[in-house]
């Protein structure tokens, strides 16, 4: 039997095809990061999500299979923090200090942060933030310590990095903008180091 051959013409449909494929899904990903972020997961429908992204509903189920594994797409794409900790064993309390100062100086929150924050009490996505807390900060954490108690020393030191919503959203951090760059990094470089120690 001879194998069929496709034109030019429907490569470059298919081409075509696919990076519309791709625009679409980029926007889903786009709309769903700004919608958790504002509203928190319970607040933000399918529908809400496609039509900020000028997209059909159906579209969301068929390329991210439901709304909670949409929010696991969005979360796994939204970790600046894992490249933070990913790097060398050796400066890693400088890295995460000086991480926790730019999430100071950046103004309103992150999306990353307010998804966690305000959709970490609903049970149907409760599994993904436990495994994406545990992979991107705890376990990254403990793969990078030597010595006893890793686990302990990375759950403290991920106590210091995720308070800092909490903290904006109650409280406000113009205090800590108004501290020296440098000083603040040298303070909080302390901190991730003695929570990061050794535990007698």
């Amino acid at each position: 039997m001879l194998e069929q051959v496709e034109s030019p013409e429907s490569h470059e449909s298919g081409e075509r095809r696919k990076r519309n494929r791709e625009a679409t899904r980029q926007r889903l990903l786009e709309a769903a990061r700004a919608l958790f972020g504002e509203h928190g997961y319970d607040h933000v429908s399918v529908r809400m999500i496609a039509a900020t992204a000028d997209a059909n509903v159906a579209l969301v189920n068929r390329y991210f299979g439901s709304k909670a594994e949409l929010f696991g797409e969005v979360l796994a794409g939204e970790s600046s923090l894992e490249t933070v900790i990913t790097g060398e064993p050796e400066g890693l309390a400088r890295r995460l200090a000086e991480h926790y100062v730019r999430q100071v100086h950046r103004g309103p929150s992150s999306p990353i942060f307010r998804m966690l924050d305000r959709s970490v009490g609903n049970p149907e996505i409760r599994p993904i933030l436990t495994q994406h807390l545990e992979s991107v900060v705890v376990k990254a954490l403990v793969d990078r310590l030597e010595g006893p108690n890793p686990r302990a020393r990375a759950l403290l030191a991920a106590t210091v990095i995720m308070g800092t919503n909490p903290v904006r959203r109650l409280l406000g951090l113009q205090d800590l903008k108004e501290i020296d760059s440098d000083a603040l990094t040298e303070r909080l470089t302390t901190i991730f180091e003695t929570a990061l120690a050794p535990i007698d």
